[in-house]
């Protein structure tokens, strides 16, 4: 047999060579990547190659013959599976496919339901991150989450369909070039209309039971953070409906924010304890709701996606009399640099 070309392919572009070999070739050991860029045997369009450099879309791939005989998971029966892997019914598979609710070449936008977790952790089998190599919708690689929500929060999930993609969206959220909006019932009306909290933050509590406390900022640990509220609608002093915009993006920071007003959010016993029960038909469960995104789009232009309330939300607002389908954007100056 003969060495053969491999062209790098979009989704590739932007790879190292070594990331590159374990996503096509994952029975290749390290030991036996290092040998074959070693002695020369790959070649990156005629020139040698280290395991560090990364690939660019049309390059050329020279592999030795004797991996001709390894089968890439591409070329796998569709009847194997991979470790971990988990085979959906056909019911399960249109569940999966239903959290999409924006799709392009480059990004998937899920609106995550309440109750399930983004990534797998301990007592957690199922979650976002597993069910991603069920919508790669004919690419060859599973998509990549850029960012995440609480387990019990619900709405829009930003995720990225190309190792390019991911890499500018995650420099967008670095840059804090994403605006995302967030709805919130609490129990209890803010003093203030509108306003911005600042209060730093820091993990407190034994492994497995940590928990989030607000901190003086130049307490040790302390991790600076700001939130902005607008209360869009009352129920007399009993709840708010409330837009959050956070400014950083520190864990459970809205839901420390929001209690640390006195108005802890409906269903946070986390923060909350006994004054987040809510009265009446309105149930227990967490109502945070990651309601739209405004972030650059790794193609140009900006993405903007809004998802609906959860079904337990929804019935919490027509039992408020609350208009879901209020458009009015409670930061318009949020885009003003």
């Amino acid at each position: 047999m003969t060495s053969k070309a491999t062209p790098i392919e979009p989704d590739d572009n932007g790879i190292r060579v070594d990331r590159w070999f374990r996503r096509h070739y994952p029975a290749l050991g390290h030991g036996a990547i290092e040998k074959l860029l070693r002695t020369g045997q790959v070649r990156l369009d005629g020139k040698r190659v280290k395991a560090s450099d990364r690939l660019s879309t049309g390059q050329m791939l020279r592999l030795p013959p004797q991996l001709q005989e390894i089968q890439r998971p591409a070329d796998q029966s569709s009847e194997k599976t991979q470790p971990g892997h988990k085979t959906l019914t056909d019911r399960e598979k249109k569940e999966t496919e239903a959290l999409v609710i924006h799709k392009d070449t480059s990004v998937l936008v899920l609106d995550k339901p309440p109750g399930l977790a983004a990534q797998g952790g301990s007592g957690i089998t199922r979650h976002i991150d597993g069910l991603l190599e069920h919508l790669t919708f004919g690419k060859k690689q599973k998509p990549r989450l850029v960012h995440r929500l609480d387990r019990d929060t619900s709405g829009v999930l930003v995720v990225a369909r190309t190792v390019p993609a991911a890499a500018a969206l995650s420099e967008s959220l670095r840059r804090r070039d994403a605006q995302k909006i967030y709805w919130a019932l609490t129990r209890g009306v803010p003093k203030k209309r509108a306003g911005t909290i600042k209060l730093a933050l820091a993990k407190q509590g034994a492994r497995g039971d940590e928990r989030m406390v607000g901190v003086d900022r130049d307490a040790e640990a302390a991790k600076h953070a700001i939130t902005d509220y607008v209360v869009i609608d009352r129920a007399g002093n009993e709840y708010a409906w409330i837009a959050v915009k956070p400014v950083t993006g520190r864990t459970h920071q809205i839901r420390v924010h929001l209690a640390s007003l006195g108005t802890p959010i409906v269903g946070d016993f986390k923060y909350g304890g006994a004054a987040a029960r809510p009265v009446g038909a309105i149930e227990n469960t967490l109502h945070l709701h990651a309601r739209s995104i405004d972030i650059a789009h790794p193609d140009g232009g900006r993405l903007t996606v809004t998802a609906p309330l959860p079904s337990h939300m929804l019935r919490a607002w027509k039992l408020l009399g609350f208009r879901e389908n209020d458009a009015r954007d409670p930061f318009p100056a949020r885009h003003k640099k």
